[in-house]
């Protein structure tokens, strides 16, 4: 047993997560109805969304409460960031909706609690939660609260906490990741349920009846991930971006691919972040603040799907309506949850521009639910890799400004050597 321990922490992790890809989908076609399979999956998703908001909490607390002063112009840089890639997401979509038009067949109407119409109450919303009870919102997982509180805490704490009382606070943020760690460590077996569960609920159906809308909402984010966001990242490092590009990928849209959901996927964003040498103290803030507004998926998501019941209902859009939309897809896209599904009850509101009915946006919203499971998964990739990404940028773009090029991976023209 000391063995199979040995030989399973000594293969590298990507390693693990490829084989419990592939078995799970190979006992996906053959077998139906493993419940036990199934549980992993199930287990390992409710774990990291369980410990990911305490995470946050304590490890920003205590980055802040140790006197921190580092909250300097990377901050502005990464949020800046962040902004321009959704925005840049939703011209992608617009422009491969106008080159490839789709109409979809409407499902059956899709039932939701609580849809917001505008941009405003989006934005309303996440003012609101800004404000939530603290215990409420690490239960909730609502991050935009969870921030705000860590900080006010952490500010607090740094003036009046003695040094044993930080002391703690660091001993409690390194038990946290400890634990982060050993979830993590379990990631192919929760992948090998996911996996499984996927293949065997769905097979390939889900290509057949919706396969031209799937086709264009994942080239257009792979389009973003590919080609735009290195872009970005090459404007500002004057570098490949690449190597870094392809890791983020590796590490950290592999996992957030199975589990939908940027929320569970922080911890394992961290576990990079600390991986790449970036500073706790940014980095701690700025991956669950990119959880909450880094949303090129859910640009791309809401864009594509309002123009295709546009052109459905045979409603011409014109370029100044398609700037709007994207402008208003970038804002709401900041507002979407960080969980499976979030960005598709954002798709009303986006409707509401080309004066499509409630009842018709909800049936879009069906749709969306459909092709879900393979269009969420690709989402939640690219928003959760592009957090990590950005968040390096801005700060091996502040080394560089600072003349600490050297302290860069060799795999982006540094001295330091980091593995790829």
């Amino acid at each position: 047993m000391k063995a199979l321990l040995k030989l399973y922490n000594d293969t590298s992790l990507i390693v693990r997560i490829v084989i419990g890809m592939v078995l799970g989908a190979i006992l996906g076609l053959i077998v139906k109805d493993l419940v036990i399979v199934d549980l992993l999956g199930t287990l390992f998703v409710g774990a990291l969304k369980a410990v990911a908001p305490l995470l946050v909490f304590v490890l920003v607390m205590s980055a802040l409460a140790q006197g921190s002063e580092k909250m300097d112009s990377r901050f502005t840089t990464v949020i800046a960031l962040y902004m321009l890639s959704t925005l840049m997401a939703a011209v992608v979509a617009v422009t491969g909706s106008f080159l490839f038009p789709q109409k979809m067949v409407f499902a059956e109407q899709a039932v939701a609690d609580s849809v917001p119409q505008t941009v405003s109450e989006v934005l309303l919303n996440v003012v609101k939660n800004m404000v939530t009870n603290p215990l409420k919102g690490i239960m909730d997982a609502n991050y935009i609260g969870i921030l705000l509180w860590a900080v006010i805490f952490g500010l607090a704490l740094k003036g009046v906490a003695s040094q044993e009382t930080k002391r703690m606070l660091s001993d409690a943020a390194a038990s946290v990741s400890q634990a982060v760690r050993w979830i993590i460590n379990l990631a192919p077996f929760g992948i090998f349920g996911l996996v499984y569960t996927t293949v065997s609920t769905n097979g390939l159906a889900i290509f057949t009846d919706y396969g031209k809308l799937l086709a264009l909402l994942v080239i257009c984010m792979l389009l973003v991930a590919l080609v735009v966001d290195p872009l970005i990242a090459w404007i500002y490092l004057r570098r490949n971006p690449y190597p870094l590009v392809f890791r983020c990928l590796r590490e950290s849209g592999i996992t957030a691919f199975f589990t939908r959901s940027s929320a569970a996927n922080i911890p394992v964003n961290m576990a990079l972040c600390e991986k790449l040498g970036l500073d706790e103290d940014m980095y701690s803030v700025s991956i669950p603040l990119g959880a909450t507004i880094n949303m090129d998926g859910a640009a791309i998501t809401i864009t594509v799907m309002t123009l295709c019941a546009a052109y459905t209902l045979g409603i011409s859009v014109d370029i100044p309506s398609a700037i709007i939309l994207s402008v208003m897809a970038t804002l709401a896209a900041c507002g979407a949850s960080g969980v499976a599904g979030g960005s598709l009850l954002l798709i009303p509101m986006a409707c509401s521009l080309f004066g499509i009915s409630n009842d018709v946006a909800m049936q879009v919203v069906g749709v969306g639910f459909i092709i879900g499971v393979v269009q969420d998964s690709v989402e939640t990739m690219i928003n959760s890799s592009g957090d990590v990404m950005f968040a390096a940028v801005a700060e091996y773009h502040q080394w560089i400004k600072e003349g600490r090029a050297d302290d860069l991976p060799t795999w982006l023209g540094g001295k330091k050597k980091t593995a790829i």
